[in-house]
């Protein structure tokens, strides 16, 4: 009798962000990091184009202007390594900090319905980053939108030491 066949699994099975041990992230941030990263290896869907089925193992660095998207397979063969210029994206980044930092601020002084308000724009603009990034990638990577969200999450997360 043969051995069962494994189907294919195209997700992300685990996460590295390069370089990120060298700073100190504020506990906000890395709650974000750390919800973005559970949530994402919870639950997610990303497929290469043309290569290994997954799961992978995805790298995320900068690399001068450039962000870097190393993926690897099971195995830990490089199946895929694309790049994304920074400057179509490091204006959404710094808007969204901006609107992070007024609602933490916000959550300790203001209303509901103004934390709403802010809470708002702050979840427009990941979603506005995250299509961005989707669209960037499409060419190299088939995703659903919750992960290109948490993608993104991780994203500003590297562009703080940048």
């Amino acid at each position: 009798m043969a051995a069962p066949q494994i189907a294919p699994c195209p997700r992300i099975a685990n996460v590295v962000l390069e370089d990120l041990r060298r700073i100190r992230l504020s506990p906000q941030i890395e709650h974000e990091r750390r919800s973005a990263l559970y949530d994402l290896l919870e639950n997610n869907h990303f497929r290469l184009i043309n290569g290994a089925p997954g799961p992978y193992t995805v790298h995320l660095g900068l690399d001068g202007s450039k962000l870097v998207f190393r993926v690897n397979s099971d195995s830990g063969a490089e199946c895929g390594r694309f790049t994304v210029a920074l400057i179509e994206i490091k204006r959404l980044i710094k808007d969204y900090f901006l609107l992070c930092d007024s609602y933490f601020k916000a959550i300790k002084t203001m209303t509901p319905s103004r934390i709403e308000a802010i809470d708002m724009g702050r979840r427009g603009l990941h979603n506005e980053g995250a299509e961005l990034l989707r669209e960037r990638l499409r060419q190299h990577v088939e995703m659903d939108i919750d992960t290109a969200r948490r993608l993104f999450t991780l994203v500003c997360v590297l562009h703080i030491r940048a």
